[in-house]
């Protein structure tokens, strides 16, 4: 089986890099499937659940926040703002954060302020709804 070498970054350093089968990512034109020799692209990154295949055969999954990712030359790279694995998910703490951020839009604030809270609550719907869709 062929595979190709991503790197998988976020803000705060390095989600994974290795080898890779697959991968499926949530894309601003929908999910994209890459394996490798992909040809080139470039693509921004919605909220959504990352799904990608190590050479073993394991899969693994994490819910991905707003990022751009790069296929070249048989390399993928991630950058993103946050990705987390399912068991990693603070529900109740994510909860809290979505009451928050509705609470924020319905107050009388600036097109910025509105703006920034939607996007929050864009970023807790999706980790809620990986990790209700992966409960271990």
């Amino acid at each position: 089986m062929n595979s190709f070498y991503i790197k998988i970054l976020e803000a705060d350093g390095v989600f994974y890099e290795g080898e890779c089968v697959s991968l499926i990512i949530p894309c601003i034109d929908g999910m994209r499937g890459i394996q490798a020799n992909h040809a080139n692209m470039i693509s921004v990154i919605e909220p959504g659940e990352m799904l990608y295949r190590m050479t073993d055969g394991t899969e693994q999954k994490a819910a991905i926040n707003y990022g751009m990712i790069k296929v070249e030359d048989g390399e993928v790279l991630i950058l993103a703002e946050a990705i987390e694995r399912p068991e990693e998910i603070d529900e109740e703490a994510i909860k809290r954060r979505e009451i928050a951020a509705k609470e924020q839009m319905l107050q009388d604030r600036s097109i910025k302020e509105y703006k920034l809270a939607q996007w929050e609550l864009a970023k807790t719907a999706n980790r809620l709804r990986v990790k209700r869709r992966n409960r271990i």
